[in-house]
C-alpha cells in the first residue's frame, strides 16, 4: 500500500498532485515526509524498495550499551557519585555561562566607552571587577575539573563491569544464527544486570560499603562480573536445546575470555586453517596415534611447531596411558600439562584423541566459566511463576517431540488459580478468534491462559504480540505458550517472552515410562499375549527412537518416529493378538512385519541399510520365542525362549503394574549393547557431536547481514584465510602450471591415455577425463579466488559472478559454480584442500596408467572425485574383455583368495576403513570399548564376475556392507560382500559400514 508513496508515483490533475493509496487517490503535498520505525533490529526490506528508503540504524552499539550499563551500575552501587557528577556538570555549565556573560559585558562596555578609556574611571573599575570575577570563575572551573577527574576515576572503576556486560549481551545476540528461537531482548538483559547488582548488594558486599579502598572496589567489580556471567548463562542455557548448551558455553568463553586463547588457536580449533602435510613431516607422527589422525596432526604441526616439539610425543612411555585413557582430558602427563594452557590441551585432544573432544571442551568451558556444571538446573514451573514471570511477559515453553508439559502446567495452575481460572486452547485452524477472546477475558480477570502448539499459526503470532502490547493485564494474569522450534517464528515475540526449553528425558527407561503411562488403562484389557506384544512394541519403538542418538552409525539420518507410529502399530498388534491364547493360536507375525516394515515405521526410512536394521529389530522383538504367554507351558521358559536385550524377562500377566515394575528396574543410562551397537560407539558419538558443535561455532562468526554490497575491509579480513590457504596449498606443487599449460594446449583425453590400453580402454579414458576435469576445476577455483583478490586490492572490477562467489565464501559455503563441478565437503577450506590433494594424487594415477601399472598395483579410491564412475569404467572394461553385456556381471570382492574376474580384469583397492566392528581379512569381530572408532581394512581385490558364477564365502556366510564416500554416510559408492561368519544380524545392528579414507 505504501509503494506508490515511497516510489513517488504521482499523477497530476491540474495544479494538484495525486497519489494512489489503496483504492483512493489522495492529494500529495511536496513537503510530505514519511518516518517509519520498527522494534525489529533486522527488518526484511524487499530489494525493489530498499533504494527508496533512507535507513537509519538506531540499534544499540557496544560502546553505547557500555555507557548505559555504567550508568545503571553507578545508580545501584554509588548513587551519590552519579548525583555529585550531575551537580558538578551543572555547576560547570553555570560558571561557563557566567564567564561568557562577563566577556560579553566587557566587550559591550568597551564598545560603549567614549573619549579616552584610560581616563574613564567607571570603565576601569568595571574592567578590574570583571577581571577579578573572571579569575575567580577560572579558578572555580579548574577546581571543578579536578573534582570531575576524581569522580571520573571512581566511575571508571566500574567501567570493566560495563564493558564485560556489553560483550555478554552481544555474545547472546549471535545465537539466533544457530537457531531462530534463540533471541533475547535488551530489556531482558538489563533486568538480569540489575538483578546481579541487587543480589550482590543484598549479600553485604556492595561497593558502597567499601568505597575507601580501590582494591576492594576492584574485587567487588570482579565478583559482580562473575555473578552476572553465571546469571546470564543460567538464564540463556535453559532456553537452549541440550545439544546446543555446550556450544553456547564455548561461544561465551571465547567472547568474554579472550585472554585464554593465543593467536590462531581459535582459528585452528574451528577449522579456519588448512595445510598440506608432506610425508616427511608425518614421519614425526607418534606410533601410538591412530592412522586417521595424520591430517589433524600435520595441521597442528605446521601451525604450532613449537607447541608440538614441547609435547615430546615420541616418548611412548610418557603418552601411552593418555593414549588409551577413557578420560584422557584429565590424564595429561603432569610434566606436559603444566606447560600447556587449558585450551592448548583441548587442541591436542582434538588432533590426537577426537573421541574425547566433547568431554575436553566441556571441561574447558566449566573451568573457564568457573562453574561446576554447564547443564542448567531442572526447570521448575512453580519457581518461574513465583520468582520471574510477570503479567505482561508470556512464558514460552519450547518443546521437543515426546515432551508434553501440559499435565505439570495444569497441576500448577489448579494450585495457583484454581481449575476455573485456567484455560487452554490447542491452536490450529479456526482457533485464533477464540484465543484472542480468551486472552482479553483472562487478562481482565487475572486467570491463566495456555495456547498450545502456536508454531502451527505462525502468521497469526504478530497479531498476538500486538495484542499483548495493548493489554493492561491483571497482576495475576499469566500467558503460557507451547511451541516447537520454527525457523520463521516472529523475533519480537521471542524477545519479549520468558523462554524455557522442555525436552523429553533421553533413555530407554524414560521412553518406556512415557509409553506405558499412555496405556495404563488399555494394557490390561486383553490377553497376556497381547500385553506382552504391546510391551515388545513399546520396547521396539523406544529402541528406534533412542538409536537416533548415534547418528550416523545408529541411523544414517534422523527419522521422525513419532507417537502416531506407535498408536497405529498398537492397533495392528491388538488385532493380530486378539485371537491368540496361551497354548492355542499363534500370532500372525507376518502381518505385523509387513505393516510395520512397509507402511508404518518403514514408510519413514529411505536408506536400504537402515531398512535392514529395522527389519532385524522386527524379527528380534516380534516372534513366538519372546512371548512367554504363547505356548510357554504356564509361563515356564522353553528351550527356545529368548529374552529381550538386557536379559529382560517379560511378565506373564496382563497387569499394568507388572510391566511398570519391569521398566522401573531398568538402569537410567543405556549401554550401547542394548541397541546392538558396539561398545566403542561412545567414542564415535563424541567425534560426531564435537564436529557439530565446531560447525555451529563457525556459523556464529558469520556476519549477521549477507554480503549484498561490497565492503573492502570486511572482504579483506574475512576472505584472507581462504585466499592464503589456497596460496599455501599450491606452494611446492605444479598443478596450477599443469592446469594452465595442458588446458591451454587443449589436450584431448586420448593424449593423456598413454600406453595403458588404447583409446578403447574405459579405465584409461576415465583416468584421463578425471585428471582433465580436476585441472579444469583447479583453474576455475584459481580464477575465482584471483578475481576476488584483485577486487579487494582495487585492481579489478566487481562482477555479479565475483559477488556471488565472495558472498558464498563469506557465509562459509562453497560457491555454486564450484559445487556444480564437484560436490565435496561443505566447508570451503576443506573443499579446496581436498581438491588439491585429489588433483595431485590423480597425477600419480595418470603416470601409473601410462606405464601400465595401474591395474596391478593397489589404488586408493579416495584419490578420485568420482570413485563410483571408476567402478563403472572397470565394469565396462570387464564386459568388453569377457565379451558379454554389463547386466550379466555383478561386483565381487575377495580378501583371502585370488579373485578371477570375468575376462581376467580385477583391481586391488587399499585404504578402505570400517566402522562398527573389526575385520582382519577373514572374519568380522567385535570391537572393544577402547578400540579406535574406525579401523583399516586389508587391501581387497575387486572385480566383476558373471551372475551365474557362485562365489564361495571366505569363511562361512557373508554380509553385504555399504561403501560410503565418507563417515557421514550420505553418499553410497557401492556394496561389498564381507565374510562375517554365521551371525550376520549382529553386524547389521552394529551399524557396520565401509567408507573411503578421505581424511
Amino acid at each position: 500500500m505504501l509503494y506508490p508513496i515511497l516510489r513517488r508515483e504521482l499523477t497530476r490533475q491540474g495544479p494538484r498532485y495525486m497519489v494512489q493509496i489503496g483504492e483512493k487517490s489522495t492529494d500529495y503535498n511536496a513537503d510530505f515526509r514519511l518516518f517509519m520505525t520498527t522494534r525489529n533490529a533486522a527488518p526484511s526490506i524487499p530489494p525493489d524498495i530498499s533504494s527508496h528508503i533512507a535507513e537509519v540504524n538506531f540499534t544499540i552499539t557496544r560502546d553505547g550499551l557500555a555507557g548505559q550499563l555504567l550508568g545503571v551500575a553507578l545508580q545501584a552501587e554509588k548513587p551519590e557519585l552519579e548525583s555529585r557528577r550531575t551537580e558538578l556538570l551543572q555547576n560547570e555549565e553555570a560558571l561557563k555561562v557566567q564567564l561568557a556573560g562577563l566577556e560579553d559585558t566587557l566587550l559591550q562596555e568597551l564598545a560603549d566607552a567614549e573619549g579616552d578609556i584610560l581616563e574613564n574611571k567607571t570603565l576601569l573599575y568595571s574592567l578590574n571587577e570583571t577581571k577579578e570575577k573572571s579569575g575567580t570563575i577560572t579558578a572555580s572551573l579548574a577546581e571543578q575539573e579536578e573534582l570531575q577527574a576524581s569522580l571520573e576515576a571512581e566511575r571508571d572503576a566500574y567501567l570493566p563491569l560495563a564493558n564485560d556486560g556489553s560483550t555478554m549481551f552481544f555474545v547472546i545476540q549471535d545465537l539466533w544464527k544457530v537457531n531462530n528461537m534463540y533471541q533475547f531482548s535488551l530489556a531482558v538483559f538489563l533486568r538480569l544486570f540489575r538483578q546481579a547488582l541487587a543480589e550482590a548488594d543484598g549479600g553485604g558486599g556492595g561497593g558502597k560499603h567499601n568505597a575507601d579502598s580501590a582494591t576492594a572496589v576492584q574485587v567487588h567489580v570482579d565478583v559482580l562480573t562473575k555473578d552476572l556471567q553465571k546469571l546470564l548463562f543460567r538464564y540463556v542455557s535453559r532456553s537452549l536445546l541440550k545439544a546446543d548448551q555446550l556450544m553456547f558455553a564455548l561461544h561465551m568463553v571465547h567472547g568474554i575470555r579472550g585472554d585464554l586463547f593465543a593467536d590462531r588457536e581459535w582459528e585452528l580449533f574451528t577449522g579456519q586453517l588448512v595445510a598440506m602435510t608432506s610425508k616427511e613431516k608425518l614421519r614425526d607422527m607418534p606410533s601410538w596415534c591412530d592412522a586417521d589422525r595424520a591430517g589433524p596432526f600435520g595441521l597442528l604441526q605446521s601451525t604450532f611447531p613449537g607447541l608440538l616439539s614441547s609435547l615430546r610425543l615420541a616418548d611412548n612411555e610418557l603418552w601411552n596411558t593418555w593414549a588409551h585413557s577413557p578420560t584422557c582430558e584429565r590424564d595429561f602427563p603432569r610434566e606436559i600439562a603444566q606447560n600447556l594452557s587449558p585450551f592448548q590441551q583441548v587442541l591436542v585432544t582434538q588432533a590426537m584423541r577426537p573421541d574425547r573432544l566433547q568431554s575436553a571442551m566441556a571441561q574447558f568451558a566449566r573451568e573457564a566459566l568457573g562453574m561446576a556444571s554447564i547443564t542448567p538446573e531442572p526447570v521448575s514451573l512453580r519457581r518461574l511463576v513465583e520468582q520471574e514471570a510477570s503479567p505482561g511477559e508470556p512464558i514460552m515453553l519450547v518443546v521437543t517431540p515426546g515432551a508434553d508439559p501440559s499435565a505439570e502446567l495444569e497441576e500448577l495452575a489448579v494450585a495457583q488459580v484454581g481449575r476455573d481460572g485456567y484455560h487452554q486452547v490447542a491452536m490450529g485452524q479456526g482457533q485464533a478468534e477464540l484465543a484472542m477472546r480468551l486472552l482479553r477475558e483472562c487478562a481482565r480477570s487475572g486467570s491463566w491462559l495456555c495456547l498450545k502448539n502456536v508454531h502451527l499459526v505462525i502468521a497469526w503470532l504478530p497479531t498476538l504480540e500486538k495484542a499483548m502490547n495493548e493489554l493492561q493485564p491483571h497482576a495475576n494474569f499469566r500467558l503460557w505458550l507451547t511451541t516447537e522450534v520454527h525457523p520463521r517464528f516472529p523475533a519480537m515475540l521471542l524477545q519479549s517472552s520468558l523462554k524455557v526449553t522442555y525436552e523429553a528425558p533421553p533413555g530407554l527407561k524414560k521412553n518406556l515410562q512415557r509409553t506405558l503411562e499412555g496405556w495404563s488403562q488399555s494394557l490390561g484389557s486383553g490377553s497376556p499375549a497381547r500385553a506382552q506384544a504391546l510391551f515388545c512394541l513399546a520396547w521396539f519403538h523406544a529402541v528406534l527412537q533412542e538409536r537416533r542418538l548415534y547418528i550416523p552409525q545408529g541411523w544414517t539420518k534422523f527419522y521422525e518416529f513419532s507417537s502416531s507410529d506407535i498408536r497405529a502399530s498398537a492397533e495392528v498388534i491388538g488385532r493380530v493378538c486378539g485371537g491368540a491364547r496361551s497354548g492355542s493360536n499363534r500370532v500372525a507375525w507376518e502381518h505385523v512385519y509387513g505393516l510395520l516394515e512397509n507402511a508404518i515405521y518403514g514408510g519413514r526410512v529411505d536408506n536400504r541399510f537402515d531398512m535392514r536394521v529395522l527389519r532385524s529389530y522386527l524379527r528380534q522383538f516380534f516372534n513366538d520365542d519372546v512371548l512367554t504367554a504363547l505356548g510357554g507351558g504356564g509361563g515356564s521358559r522353553s528351550s527356545k525362549q529368548r529374552r529381550l536385550p538386557g536379559n529382560l524377562v517379560l511378565p506373564t500377566s496382563a497387569h499394568y503394574k507388572d510391566y511398570a515394575e519391569v521398566v522401573d528396574s531398568l538402569p537410567d543410562t543405556d549401554k550401547p549393547t542394548l541397541f546392538g551397537l558396539p561398545p566403542n560407539i561412545e567414542r564415535s558419538v563424541q567425534r560426531v557431536t564435537s564436529a557439530a558443535i565446531i560447525a555451529q561455532l563457525k556459523v556464529l562468526q558469520l556476519s549477521a547481514s549477507i554480503a549484498e554490497k561490497f565492503d573492502r575491509e570486511r572482504w579483506s579480513s574475512q576472505l584472507s584465510p581462504i585466499l592464503m590457504a589456497w596460496k599455501k596449498l599450491n606452494q611446492g606443487t605444479d598443478i596450477l602450471a599443469q592446469a594452465k599449460a595442458e588446458l591451454a594446449r587443449g589436450k584431448s583425453h586420448a593424449n593423456l591415455n598413454g600406453g595403458g590400453g588404447g583409446d578403447d580402454d574405459p579405465v584409461a579414458a576415465f583416468v584421463a577425463l578425471e585428471r582433465t576435469d580436476a585441472l579444469a576445476l583447479v583453474k576455475l577455483v584459481h580464477g575465482s579466488l584471483s578475481a576476488i583478490s584483485k577486487v579487494i586490492r582495487g585492481q579489478g572490477l566487481l562482477t555479479p559472478q565475483i559477488q556471488s562467489d565472495a558472498t558464498a565464501l563469506l557465509q562459509h559455503q562453497v560457491p555454486r559454480v564450484w559445487e556444480r563441478q564437484w560436490a565435496g565437503p561443505e566447508d570451503p577450506l576443506l573443499w579446496i584442500k581436498s581438491l588439491v590433494a585429489k588433483t595431485t594424487a590423480l597425477g600419480n594415477w595418470v603416470d601409473a596408467q601410462r606405464s601400465g601399472a595401474l591395474m596391478s598395483s593397489p589404488v586408493d579410491l579416495a584419490d578420485l572425485f568420482h570413485p563410483d564412475s571408476f567402478l563403472n569404467a572397470l565394469h565396462q572394461k570387464t564386459a568388453r574383455a569377457a565379451k558379454c553385456s554389463m547386466d550379466e556381471l555383478r561386483i565381487a570382492c575377495s580378501w583371502g583368495r585370488s579373485l578371477q574376474g570375468a575376462g581376467g580384469v580385477t583391481i586391488k583397492v587399499a585404504g578402505l576403513q570400517l566402522e562398527g566392528c573389526h575385520f582382519d581379512g577373514a572374519n568380522l569381530s567385535e570391537t572393544v570399548a577402547d578400540a579406535p572408532v574406525v579401523s583399516e581394512v586389508p587391501p581387497v581385490r575387486i572385480g566383476f564376475v558373471k551372475r551365474a558364477d557362485a562365489l564361495p564365502a571366505d569363511g562361512g556366510g557373508t554380509l553385504l556392507l555399504p561403501l560410503y564416500y565418507t563417515a557421514d554416510r550420505d553418499r553410497l559408492v557401492t556394496t561389498l560382500d564381507v565374510p562375517c561368519g554365521s551371525d550376520s544380524e549382529r553386524w547389521v545392528l552394529s551399524g557396520a559400514a565401509l567408507f573411503l579414507n578421505d581424511a
